[in-house]
């Protein structure tokens, strides 16, 4: 094997993956009683995160960056001037397999343009996943990014080798696709996820009753979004990801904000990337109606189609309710607990656990780990509070979960707090 010539391949497609952020290797726990090569239980997969979220444990490759397509989002459209490189299945199966053995990685992460037609690329994705556990015995995590357009067999074996499945939405709206990326439908990337929710479910049935079946991609899928490469407010993509849930089952949905990495008519100036921290708001959005009970349109709406990317969404939820606070967490049920800023869903649990022993207050909530420098402002704890303290309150609170300085380009403190 050429390995400088490998290698070369490796900086190539490793850094056209880089914009995939749906790698997370959660979900699946597959244990190793049979001397197998690596291991997917509890801790077997290690997270290592980048500053600003994204994992970076996997081996996450493409296994070409020639494509078809001419999505003017993506840097690896057919008309983009680059250079191009694919490997074959043979050198990302040995790729993966020593660096394994280094301990560089825990799993592998594998994408792909389309090259000659879906089938085409995605036989050889599976011949990946398969080579690696059958040949090799390798246990460890495995995702695949699903070609659309191929076929259900294909999609069907996928399943059986591989820990996770996805397949990327591209853009929240038909309208933005339709601008960016004309040869796709979102239909082609629903009849994918169709098919593979469908195949799940009939695993599920079919395990209940043989209890030694196959397993079909035990960590369920996954799908991304750009976001700010067009115009769609926060709302138009919260709509999106909520149907994607519960039409599909899908485990997650990653937002990926737009990186300027090309020109074009339709697409957003190159000196205006999409900041960070709308997608931690998004993910925060999202977090809120996935495990703390929230309903999407509590959090955007008509009414606010755009979340504040200097507060976090629960605490904006809250101060726009402000008549439903202080409550008492001896008394308040589970739901309305959740809902306070700076108690979690595991803080949460402890309260009503540890109230049923013993009143609560202050000193007790600290040490069950609450932020109380957050919540205090939501809670009855038998303080008596004037308005003039109540008002600078409000504002301490905006300003002390502030992610970002006031500027001339937000709204002044006073006007926010107007507006809640």
């Amino acid at each position: 094997m050429n390995w400088d010539r490998i290698q070369e391949k490796l900086t190539i497609l490793a850094d056209a993956a880089k914009y995939d952020v749906s790698c997370s290797s959660s979900g699946v726990k597959r244990g190793n009683k049979d001397k197998m090569l690596g291991d997917s239980s509890g801790m077997g997969i290690c997270h290592s995160y980048t500053e600003d979220g994204r994992c970076i444990s996997l081996l996450k490759i493409l296994l070409t960056n020639h494509c078809i397509f001419d999505c003017q989002y993506c840097v690896s459209r057919k008309s983009n001037d680059i250079k191009r490189a694919a490997f074959t299945v043979q050198e990302v199966v040995d790729l993966t397999i020593n660096f394994y053995r280094r301990n560089y990685i825990e799993g592998l992460f594998l994408s792909s343009g389309i090259f000659h037609n879906p089938d085409y690329t995605m036989e050889r994705l599976v011949r990946i996943a398969k080579t690696l556990r059958l040949e090799h015995r390798f246990n460890g995590y495995i995702h695949l990014k699903t070609i659309p357009g191929a076929s259900d067999a294909l999609m069907q074996e996928a399943g059986l080798w591989a820990d996770r499945l996805s397949v990327n939405i591209e853009l929240p709206t038909q309208s933005g696709l339709k601008l960016l990326a004309p040869d796709k439908k979102h239909e082609d990337m629903l009849v994918p996820m169709r098919s593979i929710r469908n195949a799940i479910v009939q695993n599920k049935d079919e395990r209940k009753v043989l209890r030694n079946a196959p397993k079909f991609v035990p960590a369920g899928q996954s799908s991304q979004m750009i976001i700010g490469a067009t115009s769609e407010s926060d709302l138009d993509i919260v709509k999106t990801s909520t149907f994607l849930y519960r039409k599909y089952g899908l485990k997650r949905v990653y937002y990926s904000g737009y990186v300027p990495v090309l020109a074009g008519g339709n697409l957003p100036d190159v000196a205006t990337p999409v900041p960070v921290i709308r997608e931690n708001r998004l993910y925060q959005t999202d977090w809120l109606f996935r495990f703390y009970g929230f309903q999407p349109e509590e959090i955007v709406n008509d009414s606010y189609p755009w979340l504040d990317l200097d507060i976090d969404p629960k605490l904006a939820w809250a101060l726009r309710n402000r008549h439903l606070f202080p409550i008492n967490v001896n008394t308040a049920d589970y739901q309305m607990i959740l809902r306070v800023p700076g108690i979690g869903v595991k803080s949460a649990k402890k309260i009503v656990a540890a109230r049923r022993f013993k009143r609560l207050d202050a000193d007790n909530l600290k040490k069950l780990g609450i932020a109380m420098n957050r919540a205090q402002y939501f809670l009855d704890l038998g303080v008596v509070r004037h308005s003039d303290a109540d008002s600078m309150s409000l504002k301490n609170i905006i300003m002390a979960n502030s992610k970002s300085k006031w500027s001339s380009l937000q709204l002044p403190i006073q006007t926010k707090l107007a507006l809640f």
